[in-house]
C-alpha cells in the first residue's frame, strides 16, 4: 500500500496589495506565513481589512494635468511634458483599485513652482491629500514668499528642496539657508 503524505499546514506565498500587518502569524514579514490554506488566509484577511480603521496612505506621489489641462489652465514647465499619465481622475483610479485611502503630494517637477494644480487638488480633496511644495530657489527672495503662501494659505504641510535646483555652481547659500529656516519654523 503506498504512503500517502500529510498535506502541509501552512502555506508560503507573495502578498498581492495586503500590508503585511494583515497577515495572522507572520513570524517573518518578508514571506508572509499563511495557516492552513489560501482560502482560509484570504477570507480571514479580507474580514481583518473589512473591521480595521487602518488607512493606507502613499506617503509619495505626483499628480499632473492632462494634456488638455496643460493646453487649458496648468500648463507643463518647458522640456518637462510627461510620457505617463498622471492626471487626477488617473490617481483616484489607481488609488481605488489599489485600497489606497489618501496620499501625500508632492509637487512634480512637471510643473516646476507652478503649485496651481496641486493646490487645485487638494481644495477639491481636502480629507484624502496632503501636499508637498517645491521650495522655489530664486535669489530674489520670491521663493520665501511662495513658501509662507503656500503653506500659511494654501495649507501645505511638507517642504520638497530640491538641490539640483540651486542656482549653478552655488551650494546651500544664505537665501537657501533662510528657506530651510522658515519652512522650520512655519511647519512646527
Amino acid at each position: 500500500m503506498p504512503r500517502l503524505s500529510t498535506p502541509p499546514l501552512a502555506v508560503r506565498v507573495k502578498p498581492r496589495r495586503l500590508p503585511l500587518s494583515v497577515f495572522p502569524f507572520n513570524s517573518n514579514p518578508s514571506i508572509p506565513f499563511l495557516p492552513f490554506s489560501k482560502k482560509y488566509h484570504f477570507q480571514a484577511s479580507a474580514a481583518k481589512m473589512a473591521s480595521s480603521s487602518t488607512k493606507i496612505i502613499d506617503s509619495h506621489l505626483h499628480v499632473w494635468a492632462s494634456p488638455e489641462e496643460a493646453a487649458d489652465k496648468y500648463p507643463y514647465f518647458p522640456g518637462q511634458e510627461p510620457t505617463l499619465p498622471g492626471h487626477l481622475q488617473f490617481l483616484l483610479q489607481s488609488m481605488e483599485e489599489a485600497n489606497v485611502d489618501g496620499a501625500l503630494i508632492v509637487q512634480p517637477i512637471n510643473h516646476k513652482f507652478d503649485h496651481s494644480l496641486v493646490t487645485s487638488v487638494l481644495k477639491k480633496h481636502p480629507s484624502k491629500f496632503v501636499g508637498c511644495c517645491l521650495a522655489n530657489p530664486a535669489e530674489d527672495g520670491s521663493g520665501l514668499k511662495q513658501l509662507e503662501h503656500l503653506v500659511l494659505k494654501d495649507g501645505y504641510r511638507a517642504v520638497r528642496f530640491n538641490p539640483y535646483l540651486w542656482p549653478s555652481g552655488q551650494q546651500c547659500t544664505y537665501h537657501w539657508k533662510g528657506l530651510f529656516g522658515a519652512s522650520r519654523e512655519g511647519l512646527e
